[in-house]
């Protein structure tokens, strides 16, 4: 009986099986063997196999990446959040200034249509057409702004004027208009708030060349040429000029001798 002392090709690929992380360094190119049985193809698939679970990361790598992913993470949410709060500052002011710039559309459609018409109010006393103060008005009057505008559009076709008589007063911070139904007698409706956080208002008057800080109609003179508006807003002053009926005066004509 023959004993043979070399080891079977499966023994010796068993014995020659290298240790986890021995033999190339990894990322090193594989060198590829063409088999010359089928024993040793298996022999070398099972070694790539064993190379490929060999392969992985430490731990400190696998800490290193999470810590630069929060990095990552905390700065696209800070910087979300960063632009939701800006983009509300921004809505926020644009809708202020679209409620001042409303307001004054408002009241210069109302100024350009004032017309020379007197009013009565509920008691029956005669009013003039165009009564303007300084600021807020009285307490017991606190309109600072009362007139007679027309073309008011007569959408419903009912049997009332295409007048109507408005008013502006200062109310809690609130720059309201009140409008009236009718002009003489009538009720005025519930006021309407224009603009908000209103600090202060005043109001001048121009009259061929003058300003008044006061308009009652005296002197036979209905309406003012011109009116001026200084409004106060989070400390900010906004002036702005209205002409009034169009504040036009028509110049007499001077008659010119053929020469």
């Amino acid at each position: 009986m023959i004993v043979s002392c070399f080891p079977s090709p499966a023994n010796a690929g068993a014995q020659r099986k290298p240790k986890c992380g021995a033999g190339a360094p990894v990322g090193a190119p594989r060198r590829r063997w063409a088999p010359a049985s089928v024993g040793e193809g298996q022999q070398a698939e099972g070694q790539q196999a064993e190379g490929r679970a060999c392969q992985g990361f430490t731990l400190v790598e696998v800490m290193v990446a999470l810590l630069i992913f929060s990095i990552i993470a905390t700065a696209g949410v800070a910087l979300l959040s960063f632009s939701v709060r800006a983009q509300a500052a921004s809505g926020a002011r644009l809708d202020d200034l679209a409620a001042l710039q409303r307001t004054l559309s408002i009241l210069s459609a109302d100024l350009a249509q004032a017309t020379a018409r007197p009013v009565r109010d509920e008691a029956g006393t005669v009013l003039p057409a165009f009564v303007g103060e300084n600021g807020g008005g009285q307490p017991q009057n606190p309109a600072m702004l009362r007139l007679v505008r027309g073309g008011w559009t007569n959408l419903d076709a009912q049997p009332r004027a295409g007048a109507q008589k408005v008013a502006y007063q200062l109310a809690d911070g609130d720059l309201q208009r009140i409008a009236y139904p009718r002009l003489d007698g009538a009720v005025p409706l519930p006021a309407a708030p224009l603009l908000t956080r209103v600090e202060g208002v005043a109001i001048r008057y121009r009259y061929r060349g003058a300003w008044s800080d006061r308009w009652d109609g005296s002197g036979g003179i209905a309406l003012p040429q011109a009116l001026e508006l200084r409004l106060t807003r989070a400390g900010v002053e906004y002036r702005q000029l209205f002409l009034v009926g169009t504040g036009y005066v028509r110049v007499p004509e001077v008659a010119i001798a053929p020469g």
